[in-house]
């Protein structure tokens, strides 16, 4: 018998042990695997394998349930919340760690291109999500605009993909057919409730079986996370507090602390419900196209996608590298070379601090919590020194340092802090623990800004810099 049978068979029996008493339990990818892998072409099936999970397991863009969980209407509806996900992936990841004791673990080389997989479509996407953000600030910068924080905009489109791509049942599915379509109705009509069962249980292992694809996890990390951005928000909800959010054309007008006060909840009402919007119509546009989408034909991407994320992502980033060394134009420097260069590694790092403590509290997303002060942290520290007199009384100290700080501010930060996972684990998330992570990340992200941008705005003034984009 193969180790990875042995695995899940012991796997399932201490599951169904412990879960005896829930009522609804959501199947695991594991257990489809099983199913499943005499289908399975040869190179999805090493993608699919145990070490591939432990490099996702705490990615809450992959853990989350889909957005909308009942796509048909039905009378009864299912509710399943982050904590309950990752306390079941707590349970499976401790018996595999009982059960895997005698067992071979996979060769290193297989582990290592599945990671190089992963972190090279990171790369390419990352970079491709920082063009995505500024390109759309830039066309939504318009005199007279009705929105003065531009992010607003990048916001709306990461959290629409990001829920359009955890609902989605056909784009990343093992096989295309009629059979993603929902049979609920059928199933209903002739009161056969183990039919409407086993249906429920199969979308949900069609929507649970995309976290373990390298391509899957660039998008849904890599670009949704670095289109959006939490400290571009919380740069603006300071610069709201501050008087100094002003739209192309307008004219900063005095006002009183009351006005600067209804600007704050301007922005975060703004925000946050645009974002939460966007996630839950990202996922009902993904149901309204599944009947089209379902009927692509099949064709085996994984041979030739992976390693072409492999040269996408090196080549991209060897590529604004030498573009930061060798621009056409200097302008290029701040306006985009420096962002790209840097924008990979804030992507990488925010990986890594989900998969290290996301699952260290279940109710608390510690990663992205961790991930979006530091980047809100870096960005006040970058734009206070793009903004003050330095070396010679030249604001931001050279035109290259200035264009530095713009690329750590756009690339480095925009990709480190992430909207679109946010408002995922809002939307997840049980109510009282929802509350309490928002209004701490709020709270806590434009305190820190007060400290580090207010230090110098109210003592000494923020002032345009040299290298104004």
């Amino acid at each position: 018998m193969a180790p990875s049978v042995i695995i899940e068979e012991a796997e399932d029996s201490a599951l169904e042990e412990y879960d005896h008493f829930e009522e609804v339990r959501k199947p695991s990818p594991h257990s489809t695997r099983q199913r499943n892998e005499d289908d399975l072409d040869a190179a999805e099936s090493e993608l699919l394998d145990e070490d591939v999970d432990d490099g996702v397991e705490g990615l809450d863009e992959l853990a989350a349930p889909a957005p909308d969980e009942n796509p048909d209407e039905e009378r009864t509806e299912y509710h399943r919340s982050l904590e309950e996900e990752r306390e079941t992936s707590n349970r499976r990841s401790a018996t595999r760690e009982h059960t895997q004791q005698a067992i071979k673990r996979p060769p290193l080389q297989q582990r290592l291109l599945t990671q190089l997989y992963t972190h090279s479509w990171l790369v390419f996407f990352s970079i491709f999500g920082t063009l995505a953000r500024l390109g759309v600030k830039w066309i939504t910068n318009y005199r007279n605009g009705p929105v003065t924080t531009n992010v607003l905009w990048a916001n709306f489109g990461g959290s629409l993909i990001l829920g359009f791509l955890q609902e989605d049942r056909a784009l990343f599915a093992e096989k295309r057919g009629r059979h993603l379509l929902s049979n609920s109705h059928s199933s209903s009509s002739s009161g056969d409730d183990n039919d409407e069962k086993k249906q429920r249980n199969a979308q949900a292992d069609q929507i649970s079986r995309k976290k373990y694809i390298p391509l899957y996890v660039g998008l849904a990390v890599g670009f949704c996370g670095s289109f959006t951005s939490y400290s571009s928000f919380m740069r603006d909800l300071f610069l709201g507090l501050s008087d100094e959010l002003i739209g192309k054309g307008q004219v900063k007008l005095a006002r009183s602390a009351g006005w600067s006060a209804a600007s704050v909840l301007g922005v975060i009402i703004t925000e946050v419900t645009v974002s939460l919007s966007a996630l839950s119509f990202g996922a009902h546009l993904a149901i309204a196209l599944l009947p089209l989408l379902s009927s692509i034909p099949q064709t085996n991407t994984a041979k030739f996608t992976n390693p072409l994320g492999v040269f996408l992502g090196i080549g991209c980033w060897f590529g604004g590298i030498c573009l930061a060394i060798w621009p056409p134009h200097d302008a290029w420097r701040g306006q985009l070379v420096f962002a790209i260069v840097f924008a990979p590694l804030g992507t990488i790092v925010r990986y890594w601090l989900s998969i290290t403590l996301n699952r260290r509290i279940k109710s608390f997303p510690i990663g992205t919590f961790t991930a979006n002060m530091l980047g809100t942290a870096f960005l006040a520290m970058a734009y206070d020194l793009q903004h003050a007199n330095l070396q010679g009384n030249v604001v931001g100290g050279s035109i290259i340092g200035c264009q530095v700080l713009q690329g750590i501010t756009e690339g480095f930060c925009g990709c480190l802090t992430t909207v679109s996972t946010w408002v995922a684990e809002l939307r997840s998330l049980r109510k009282k623990h929802a509350y309490l992570y928002g209004v701490t990340s709020i709270s806590i992200g434009l305190s820190l800004m007060v400290v580090i941008m207010g230090a110098l705005q109210w003592t000494s003034e923020l002032r345009p810099p040299t290298c104004k984009v």
